[in-house]
């Protein structure tokens, strides 16, 4: 249930055409749905304004589709599914017609129509999926996206011709491993709100992510927010609720 499908029980009340018993059942009852491995939250739109997402990492394709089946009954948003295998995407194609996926990351039914603009900065190639997990849940979250790939500080001269999207973006999501030294450049060229996501891209002494990580904690430019190693969805959610609220 979301905040317009509450609005619509409650106008029911208002006209007549529900009794408040049937309103209060339904209130009552709609929290979460009881699947066989899994209780679904399906007030989550109401509360927060976003449905919950599915983590399909460790789950059973069986269990992804549970879950998505539940929630796109409860509501008109897309469902996002994140970290999902190439079995399980195929089986969410084959149950539902609109499926969009980046990578590991899926939306499954209609995207909502987008409010303000977020920014994805990848520092390498290798950083990609990161990125394309920020970028697929950016849009899920309700804003539009421009992706700016391979702009690590190795060759400083390609940022430069990024300064369009970054002029025109709410939020800006940085991504990057190894030593993760973009986000302390790009917070040094611009005021927006900024995130960075540290990735396990890197050799050794990167430590799966940890120096990018501390680089990032440690950043000289001022107004750098940071989320865990890899956690592209963390940085994306972040990055829509700002660029959705500036724009409102």
């Amino acid at each position: 249930m979301d905040r317009s499908q509450a609005q619509e029980l409650l106008e029911g009340v208002a006209d007549g055409s529900t009794s408040p018993d049937e309103a209060l059942d339904r209130f009552a009852t709609a929290p979460y749905d009881a699947l066989a491995d899994s209780l679904v939250d399906l007030h989550r739109a109401l509360r927060t304004g976003d449905p919950e997402v599915v983590y399909g990492a460790g789950k059973t394709t069986a269990q992804v589709l549970d879950a998505v089946e539940a929630l796109r009954a409860s509501g008109d948003r897309a469902v996002l599914v994140t970290r999902v295998t190439a079995e399980t995407l195929q089986a969410l194609r084959r149950v539902h017609d609109e499926v969009l996926a980046d990578g590991t990351t899926v939306a499954v039914g209609p995207l909502p129509v987008p409010r303000g603009r977020v920014a994805v900065l990848a520092a390498g190639t290798s950083d990609g999926p990161v990125a394309a997990e920020v970028a697929l849940t950016v849009r899920a979250f309700g804003s539009s996206v421009d992706r700016v790939d391979d702009v690590g500080v190795a060759g400083l001269h390609r940022l430069l011709a990024a300064r369009p999207a970054l002029d025109g973006a709410d939020c800006v999501v940085v991504v990057a491993g190894m030593d993760g030294a973009l986000p302390s450049v790009v917070g040094g060229l611009v005021g927006t709100p900024m995130v960075a996501v540290p990735t396990s891209v890197g050799y050794g002494a990167s430590f799966g992510g940890v120096a990018a990580l501390l680089s990032m904690l440690n950043s000289c430019a001022p107004g750098v927010a940071v989320v865990n190693i890899d956690n592209g969805f963390g940085a994306g959610v972040f990055a829509a609720r700002v660029a959705r609220r500036i724009a409102t």
